[in-house]
């Protein structure tokens, strides 16, 4: 999608008056007053927005508990979970949208994390673009891109995933069995000069990308592939 692209989509007051206000030029004063239509989660400038992407296909207690973990360690004021229509390294689709959204918003049970279909509202399909686009609708708020270790270990096969570490601070988060393999990947040899300590974790937000850190939190190993092979999850609803 080319930068300034709005879709049609508009921000309102919560009245209903004063006209309506084009996304691709979403300010703060106009966030600050209003609601937003059409399925936008709400930010304001100056909040730090943690960013966990992926298809939950289905979500389970491993991505509430990595979100839990991101905002106490990260000092987030909250956490999008970004429900993406599909996964582009993954050959088959994932269940429909709808069903893996009503599924997210049971596992989270948070005040502050804010289950989203915002990429599919926006047009984007590979995370580079989708963070691109975010900045440009919410000016002045900061974005952390929050992942597992596991998704370290393949970060380098991620479409412009440099542009991603130039972005956005990255906080990396250790799940079961992929710490060591997450620390020799290549994305963690390129941009080792680039790596907070664990112990500085609360200024990952403040700092100017390329910055990431990885964190080793308490291990709760839940897999939406074996829940799916337990057949506890059909992706055809």
């Amino acid at each position: 999608m080319r930068a300034g692209a709005t879709g049609g989509r508009y921000l309102w007051n919560n009245e209903g008056r004063g006209g309506a206000k084009p996304l691709g030029g979403v300010c703060d004063a106009a966030l600050g007053m209003g609601i937003m239509r059409q399925g936008f989660p709400y930010a304001r400038a100056g909040q730090v927005i943690g960013l966990l992407g992926g298809s939950f296909d289905p979500a389970h207690e491993g991505h509430a508990h990595i979100t839990r973990q991101a905002m106490a360690r990260f000092g987030l004021d909250r956490v999008w979970w970004l429900v993406s229509p599909g996964n582009p390294l993954k050959e088959q689709g994932p269940a429909g949208i709808d069903r893996r959204m009503a599924r997210a918003r049971a596992v989270s049970a948070h005040p502050q994390v804010v289950v989203t279909d915002i990429e599919a509202r926006i047009g984007t399909r590979y995370t580079a673009e989708t963070i691109a686009r975010l900045q440009e609708l919410y000016p002045g708020v900061r974005f952390v891109w929050l992942m597992g270790a596991d998704n370290l270990v393949q970060f380098d096969k991620w479409q412009d995933w440099h542009e991603i570490m130039m972005r956005v601070p990255v906080g990396v988060l250790a799940r079961p069995g992929r710490r060591i393999a997450a620390r020799l990947s290549k994305a963690a040899r390129v941009f080792r000069a680039a790596r907070l300590p664990g112990r500085a974790s609360r200024i990952l937000p403040y700092m100017e990308p390329p910055v990431w850190c990885f964190l080793n939190v308490p291990m709760v190993d839940h897999s939406s592939t074996r829940i799916r092979a337990r057949g506890n999850w059909s992706r055809d609803g």
